[in-house]
Parts: C-alpha cells; sequence; structure tokens
C-alpha cells in the first residue's frame, strides 16, 4: 500500500516538488495537494504581465487541473488548512476537510507585509502577491483614477506600471532615494527612475507614510512631511514576510521562517518545508532559483534516496523591469578595499559597473546590457582572477580576442557549465544538449525541454543567442522559425510555394510541401486560409472552418461565453435609423451592455451565441454590416469633425474617413488594421498610433504608417505627403496590399515595418509610382472579388450549433 504525502501551499515551490517526486518516485506516494486560490499551480512571477495585459491567466498556469488528474494527484481547491493534528497525522481544512498523511510537505510561501499605519485595514487596501490582488486592481482602474503604490522595488514597480497601462495615475512612494536599493546601485536607479517617470509615472523618494485615509473605503495617503494626495486604491509592495502561522500554530521550531535543515526537514521528520517560508542556516530566500534547488534536495528525500543535500544558494538576480533589463550579484556598493570599473552610455541607456577586490570581481550591476551577467557571475562564484582580462572586462565575454570568439555572440563564448536560466538552474550544456540530442530548433521547444526562459523571462535573449550559435550560422536568432509543427518551413517559403506553384487551396499546399499532419492544425490553418485567398482572389475559396471563432460568428466572444455585437459605423458618424436599429436589437436580445468604443462605433455586448443569426438578420434589414471588431482585416476608420465644424480643421477628414472606410471595410490583412483620419495636426483621431493614418495639413495630407496603440503603443513612421484625397486613398490601398501580401500571418503593421524595414515600404509603395498603382488596383480587385458578405444568409449547424456568414463573390 502507497503512503500518503500531503502538500500545503499549491504554489512554485511545493508543486516543482511533486514534479521532482514523480521524475524519481512516480509511484511511492497517494498524493493530495490543498491550495487556498482556486486555480491549479501558476507562475506567480508572471502576474505583472497580467496586470499590464501581455498575457492572461491561462498563460502562466504551469499546472493545469487536468495535470493532477493525469498524475492521480488530489488536489482540494480554494481550501486554507488551518490545523494539522501531528500526533494523529491529520490535516484540517477551514472547511472540515480532512486527510491523513504519512509525510507532510508545508509549503505556504509568504504574506505582503501590509505597513501597520492607520487606515492599512481599510478597502482598497491590498497587496500585489496573487490572481484576486491582480483581479481587484484590474476592477478598480476601469472606474478610478488614482492609485498610490508604497514600495519601490521589483513588484512595487511592476504594479504601478501595471496600473499606468491600465489607465491610472500612479505614484510611487519609497523610503529611501533609490529604487531597487537592493539590486541597484545610486547611478542605475536614477535611471530606472528617470525612464520610468517618461513613461508617465510620478515618485516621491524618501517619503514615509504616516496614514491611509479614508471612512468606508481609501481615499487618500497622508505623509510624514505632512503632503496628501488622493488615492483610490493603495498597493503594499513594500516587502514579504514568511508566511508561518500554520507552523506556529502546531508547535514546529520557527525564527523568521520554518526552521529545516539541510535536507529540507522541520524539528518533526515526518513534516518537510520548501519555498518562501522555509529558514535554512539562517537564511530566507525569495527568489525563484533557491526555492526549486529546495525542492529538488526535498524530492531527492521523500523519495528515499537519502543522497542530497541543500547548502544555501549564492544567487545573483537578473530582472526585466517594465521592459527594462537588470543585473546584479555580490556586493555592488563596495567600499574602501574595492575599486570600481564602470561603463556608462546613458543616451542609449545602458551602465555596468563591476567590483573588483584583490583582482577579483567582488560585485556587478548591469543596466540595459544584462547579456554578460551570466559570465561576470559565474567569475565572482569561482572566484576567478581578472588580472588578464580587465582592459577587456566592461565590453564582454565576446570580445576577448583571446578567447577566440572575436565577432561572435556572447552565448557562443560561455562555457558549458555557466549558469543561463538562475530561476530554473539551468546551465549553457544543459541547452546545448537538449537542442542537439532533440533536434529542437525554436526558442518554445526549448523552453519545454529546459525550461530555460520559461520562468520569468529574463534570460530569453541568452537563451535565443546559444540557440542561434548551437544550430547554425546565425548572427542573432535563427533564420529559419517553421510556421508551426506541421511542416518544417518558414511563413516566407510558404507563401512563395503557393504564388509560384498556383497552390490555390489548403489541401494543395499540404499535398505540395509534404504536411506532416494531414489537416493541419489550429496555428497554420488560419494562416494558409489568409495565404492562399491573398495569392489567388480570384481562383481560390474561402474555408469558413479554417477561420477564428469570431470572425465565423461575426462576433466577439466573452469570458462568461457571450458574445459581443459590433455593426460597422462609417467614419464614426450614424443615423437616427442605426440608432434605433441598435436600441431595438439589444432590447430584442437582452444585451448585458451597450457600449460605445474606443474606435466611434457601439458595442452590444452579453449576446447568446444562438441569436447571433437573427440579431445580424435584424441590423441588416436597416442596413447595417459587420464592424469586424474581430476580424483579422480592417477594423476602424477614426476621423474627427474636421474642417466642416472645428475651428482648427484644415480639410474635411470626416468625408475623406468615409471614403477610404467604405473603399477598405472587410479587407482581409495579416492582423487587424485600424486607420484614423485627423483633421489638423492636433490629430483628435490618434491617426499617429494607427496601422495607417492620415494628418490633414493645409497643403494636403500627411500619410503615417506603423503604428499601433495597446500595451506596447508604437508612435507611426512618416511615410508620405500627398496633395489630394485620391492620393491618399491610393497610397492607402497600395499599402494596405503590400502589407497583405508579404507580411506574416498574425504580424502586425509596426513589427512587419520592422522586421523588412521603412525604406524597403518606401521604395515600393512612394518612390515607384507605377509600382504604387499596381498595387493599389490589386487591392482593389480583390475587394471587388473578396469581401465579407453580411447580407449573406446564415448557416448554422443544427448539431455543434456552429455559425458562420460565408463569404461569396460580389458583383
Amino acid at each position: 500500500m502507497k503512503e500518503k504525502l500531503v502538500l500545503v501551499g499549491n504554489g512554485m515551490a511545493g508543486v516543482r516538488t511533486i514534479e521532482e517526486l514523480l521524475k524519481i518516485a512516480p509511484d511511492m506516494y497517494d498524493i493530495t495537494v490543498f491550495g487556498a486560490e482556486p486555480y491549479g499551480n501558476y507562475n506567480r512571477i508572471l502576474l505583472s504581465p497580467v496586470l499590464a495585459g501581455d498575457k492572461t491567466i491561462d498563460d502562466i498556469m504551469l499546472n493545469t487541473l487536468d495535470w493532477y488528474e493525469e498524475n492521480n494527484i488530489k488536489l482540494h481547491v480554494g481550501k486554507t488548512v488551518v490545523d494539522v493534528d501531528r500526533k494523529g497525522r491529520k490535516v484540517i481544512a477551514d472547511d472540515g476537510t480532512e486527510e491523513t498523511y504519512d509525510r507532510l510537505l508545508l509549503a505556504t510561501g509568504s504574506n505582503p507585509f501590509i505597513i501597520p499605519v492607520p487606515g492599512h485595514g481599510l478597502p482598497g487596501v491590498i497587496g500585489f502577491r496573487d490572481i484576486k490582488d491582480v483581479d481587484t486592481m484590474l476592477g478598480t482602474a476601469k472606474t478610478k483614477t488614482h492609485a498610490v503604490v508604497i514600495g519601490g522595488g521589483l513588484l512595487g514597480l511592476e504594479a504601478a506600471n501595471g496600473l499606468k497601462i491600465q489607465g491610472m495615475d500612479v505614484t510611487v512612494v519609497h523610503l529611501t532615494d533609490t529604487l531597487m536599493e537592493r539590486q541597484m546601485d545610486d547611478v542605475s536607479g536614477r535611471m530606472l527612475q528617470q525612464s520610468l517617470e517618461e513613461k508617465g509615472l510620478q515618485f516621491l523618494m524618501a517619503t514615509q507614510t504616516e496614514a491611509i485615509l479614508g471612512d468606508d473605503c481609501v481615499k487618500a495617503v497622508r505623509f510624514k512631511d505632512g503632503l496628501e494626495i488622493s488615492a483610490d486604491i493603495v498597493v503594499m509592495a513594500a516587502g514579504i514576510r514568511p508566511n508561518i502561522e500554520l507552523a506556529e500554530k502546531i508547535g514546529l521550531h520557527c525564527e523568521r521562517g520554518i526552521v529545516v535543515n539541510d535536507t529540507m526537514q522541520t524539528f518533526d521528520p515526518k513534516i518537510y518545508s520548501v519555498g518562501e517560508c522555509v529558514q535554512h542556516r539562517g537564511e530566507t530566500y525569495g527568489l525563484v532559483a533557491p526555492l526549486f534547488e529546495q525542492g529538488k534536495v526535498c524530492a531527492n528525500h521523500l523519495a528515499k534516496f537519502g543522497i542530497g543535500r541543500y547548502e544555501g544558494s549564492v544567487t545573483s538576480t537578473k530582472l526585466k523591469v517594465t521592459g527594462i533589463d537588470l543585473f546584479s550579484a555580490g556586493d555592488f556598493t563596495g567600499d574602501d578595499t574595492t575599486e570600481d570599473i564602470i561603463m556608462k552610455d546613458v543616451a542609449n541607456g545602458v551602465y555596468k559597473k563591476v567590483v573588483l577586490k584583490d583582482n577579483k570581481i567582488h560585485g556587478a550591476v548591469m543596466y540595459g546590457d544584462t547579456v554578460d551577467g551570466a559570465w561576470y557571475f559565474q567569475m565572482l562564484r569561482d572566484g576567478t582572477d581578472v588580472s588578464d582580462i580587465r582592459d577587456h572586462l566592461m565590453f564582454g565575454q565576446a570580445h576577448l580576442g583571446d578567447a577566440g570568439h572575436g565577432g561572435e555572440n556572447a552565448a557562443s563564448a560561455m562555457s558549458d557549465d555557466m549558469e543561463v536560466c538562475g530561476c530554473n538552474g539551468v546551465c549553457k550544456g544543459d541547452i546545448v544538449n537538449a537542442i542537439t540530442d532533440k533536434g529542437l530548433f525554436t526558442l518554445e521547444e526549448v523552453k519545454a525541454h529546459t525550461k530555460a526562459a520559461a520562468s520569468c523571462g529574463s534570460c530569453t535573449g541568452l537563451v535565443e543567442q546559444i540557440l542561434a550559435s548551437t544550430v547554425g550560422d546565425y548572427s542573432d536568432t535563427p533564420k529559419k522559425k517553421a510556421m508551426c509543427g506541421c511542416t518544417e518551413h518558414t511563413h516566407d517559403e510558404v507563401r512563395h510555394a503557393i504564388k509560384h506553384n498556383e497552390l490555390t487551396s489548403i489541401p494543395a499546399v499540404h499535398e505540395f510541401l509534404e504536411w506532416k499532419t494531414p489537416d493541419g492544425c489550429a496555428s497554420c490553418r488560419p494562416a494558409l486560409n489568409f495565404y492562399v485567398l491573398a495569392a489567388w482572389p480570384n481562383e481560390s475559396v474561402d474555408d469558413p472552418q479554417s477561420r477564428f471563432i469570431n470572425e465565423r460568428v461575426h462576433a466577439n466572444i466573452q469570458k462568461d461565453g457571450t458574445y459581443s455585437v459590433v455593426p460597422r459605423m462609417w467614419g464614426g458618424v450614424t443615423t437616427p435609423n442605426e440608432l434605433r436599429a441598435i436600441a431595438d436589437a439589444a432590447e430584442k436580445f437582452d444585451a448585458k451592455m451597450v457600449k460605445v468604443t474606443g474606435g466611434q462605433r457601439i458595442d452590444l455586448f452579453g449576446i447568446k451565441k444562438e441569436d447571433l443569426p437573427e440579431i445580424w438578420s435584424d441590423l441588416n434589414k436597416a442596413g447595417m454590416v459587420s464592424g469586424h471588431a474581430y476580424g483579422k482585416s480592417l477594423r476602424t476608420v477614426k476621423t474627427c469633425v474636421g474642417e466642416e465644424w472645428c475651428r482648427f480643421g484644415t480639410q474635411d477628414s470626416t468625408g475623406l474617413g468615409i471614403k477610404i472606410e467604405e473603399m477598405t471595410w472587410g479587407s482581409q490583412t495579416p492582423h487587424k488594421f485600424k486607420i484614423a483620419v485627423s483633421g489638423c495636426p492636433r490629430n483628435c483621431a490618434e491617426a499617429t498610433i494607427k496601422d495607417f493614418g492620415v494628418v490633414c495639413v493645409d497643403s494636403g495630407y500627411e500619410l503615417h504608417v506603423g503604428g499601433n496603440g495597446g500595451i506596447h503603443v508604437k508612435a507611426t513612421d512618416l511615410l508620405a505627403r500627398v496633395a489630394t484625397e485620391e492620393e491618399a486613398m491610393e497610397y492607402c490601398g497600395a499599402f494596405m496590399q503590400i502589407y497583405r501580401e508579404e507580411a506574416h500571418y498574425l504580424e502586425r503593421t509596426a513589427p512587419w515595418i520592422e522586421r523588412v524595414g521603412l525604406s524597403y515600404v518606401k521604395e515600393k509603395v512612394v518612390e515607384d509610382e507605377v509600382g504604387r498603382k499596381v498595387l493599389n488596383q490589386r487591392f482593389l480587385d480583390s475587394q471587388d472579388v473578396f469581401k465579407f458578405d453580411p447580407w449573406a444568409r446564415e448557416v448554422a449547424d443544427a448539431e455543434t450549433r456552429k455559425v458562420y456568414i460565408p463569404i461569396k463573390k460580389i458583383g
């Protein structure tokens, strides 16, 4: 009969221990896990990208609920263990659930330190530790304005950045005059602060909080110097404390954390502990890498191998704060017995400082360019004498002439035993062996097989360099990256084959290019469908089932399973008849919300899937067509009122916007495509953050390309200046067509232009007048042949309830 192992705490350290145990002794225990949150195991490090909108909760899940079931692990979610009967070996949860154990593993993690100032218990004062905290911040950002973040460390800055991205005014309050003083020195801290101030964050440095003000909820924060500032939410990010409440209650020996020995045993030999709650040899750890080392040792002893020892961790810190790479290790401050070597390039955002003592690296801090961090850290740990390479030290390992690696990237100069991924303890040799032995070719494959770059992501660039130098003669990244696992061909190779071999259907592409899977996958099917239609608009037939569900049903699926419906409003202009039709549809189909979108349209939320054909039928009768708010196609043409009404307007921006929208609507593109026309340089329609933007000026029109808003705002590049509306529309058609013909599927205009170069786009669209006209005509021809037909009768499969609106030839 199997022994019973109970894990209290469903976080990264505890579950990593279970993963390691399953590798070496998969049949030894019946395993039960208690988790206080209603989820599987997720990557807490990546809560910041979730707050910023870069990732979803699903994206950061490390072990889904299915994983527990597949490994025969009994999981109690949403249950907090409140007591342990050590004598009876029984665990008791807050809802009365009980489980017996032969071995108990405590991984209770840590709690945010809430500064005990008056008002700290008010609603609206939160930490930044879990998904609930993120949901609270996102919910507040939808309706409130002012946020105060107390603490200028990593978590505080990530919280501040995320709230700023969500539209709040954010003030960061820090007790010292240097941000992230545990990881950065004064210079790098000031550089970081300046960079964040340029992004719109505000700072109160060397400032102490006195009280949080409010009656029923947070209203303001008062500081020791008497200053008060408004606050709708206060995020406490002033540090963490090991969560030892349960351990203390059941009588385990605790100091700052749960005290363990080198085998991760507590003073009760039946109970082990790992993670942020642990104190080992007087130290507690908050970084992932030491916790995973603890998990590996603990699993070894739970498996009764008895050969592993955890002797503590020498750590370096590699971080990515709001897109800025940081690295620090050792004593980077120094004293009278040390000397500093510094390289500072403020204009390019690069700062490096190496502290030497007795010709050995004593510490290092890096800002902006951290690729040599692993090299410095290895020499620090090994006590390497750097006398012979001192002159080249600041230029990085790749520039050491005597190393034989001049001109190559830093990864090629690293030794195999040098650590690349500190979170998961992966060395260069591990990555190289995995690439060569398993035939890996993509970053995602390397992540899956080695876990390198799979946690915080700060070593991603270095992993890519190792991949590049191992796979072949590439400068930065592999030149050949397959579309997906169904083929070895790249997007460009597939597009070339479709065009030059007259492949007019997806099956023809599969056969000609010897696709590995007969029907392709969810990644390649939509891409192939688009590529075939773009290359052969007259000869090919759209495959609706190769489109995303949102495109098939002409509605945007929401998190509750309902849909939102967005009728098109030409240039943001509507009529009483259209408004009546929208109001009638909202009432008839019980829309849960009616909202004006950022693209000057009205969105109907909460529509049931089975009602989509009928709601579109009603809207079509009023002359309204799909706004394609979900499609890989033109989304909107945003306009201002222009010269007709505005005293600053120089041209008829509304009229031009409507003409452009009538020309481009329904067009299929590699990714969503947004256009705007502003009536003057005041740019009220935000034309300079659109894929194609027109800014009206006295002499005509400025045409801008390659912008986007969202998480990572990218301003446009000036494409050309033209004198007439007809020219503006011709340039627009030509630009959209070359983007449609040459960009990769799901590649926005901004990264596409960055990849091919603005000069290339100008050469094709601006400098080659004949070529521009040909491109524009191809665009117009394709618009005449294929277009989403909102008046076509919807087709519904009674069994699958799959609904789509077919595309048909027009004219």
